[in-house]
């Protein structure tokens, strides 16, 4: 790979792990919950959702369905509906209950699923691995290379930007200590997730 592409797709992913979407929001709101440490497991699950992404894209696949008008259209509806559940469990949560601490959070299995599931079905994934990543392959050369490269850049860029955003909520926690403001968060950050997620369907309609 080139290091002008390489320099193009780092500022690409830097980009979109630095831009609020449905993955920051879940986990800012698992931060809010459990803290810091334990909405890290989200995030795990977003990145290694992320490397099925890049295979799909190295193989072709994900730009090959992206073009397909049926296959496009249910996994927006799957993935807006499975964003609209989350944001709505989000929103509705009790501010109240005192923080809960990580070893009584839902199974790390839970949490790391939702991770997963978040990032295989969220339409801003679409965008960036079905529509935008293919073209940074240079399919003159070894493609596992480039998927080895890219997977090492994008996890490393997606992780730095979760960790900010679950550290960020933490503190803003720690500071506040207010369930006032705990409901009006997860309310806005449902809103947001929902609201990034439509605009990528419709992104993927138009592109």
């Amino acid at each position: 790979m080139d290091i002008s592409v390489w320099l193009a797709l780092l500022a690409l992913f830097f980009a979109g792990g630095l831009t609020p979407g449905p993955a920051v929001m879940m986990v800012m709101s698992a931060s809010l919950r459990y803290r810091a440490p334990t909405a890290m497991i989200p995030a795990l699950g977003v990145s290694t959702a992320n490397l099925l992404w890049i295979s799909l894209a190295a193989t072709g696949i994900a730009a090959f369905a992206a073009q397909l008008p049926v296959v496009l259209t249910a996994l927006k509806i799957a993935g807006l509906c499975f964003i609209v559940w989350l944001a709505w469990t989000m929103a509705t949560a009790d501010p109240h209950r005192p923080r809960a601490r990580a070893e009584q959070a839902p199974a790390r299995a839970n949490l790391f699923g939702r991770g997963i599931a978040l990032q295989l079905l969220n339409p801003n994934a679409l965008v960036f691995f079905g529509l935008l990543l293919p073209s940074y392959f240079d399919h003159e050369k070894p493609v596992l290379p480039q998927a080895l490269i890219i997977m090492a850049t994008v996890t490393v860029t997606e992780m730095l930007g979760l960790t900010f955003y679950a550290w960020l909520a933490d503190a803003m926690n720690q500071r506040l200590q207010s369930p006032v403001f705990s409901r009006w968060f997860n309310r806005l950050a449902a809103a947001a997730m929902v609201g990034s997620a439509a605009f990528a369907a419709v992104m993927t309609t138009t592109a």
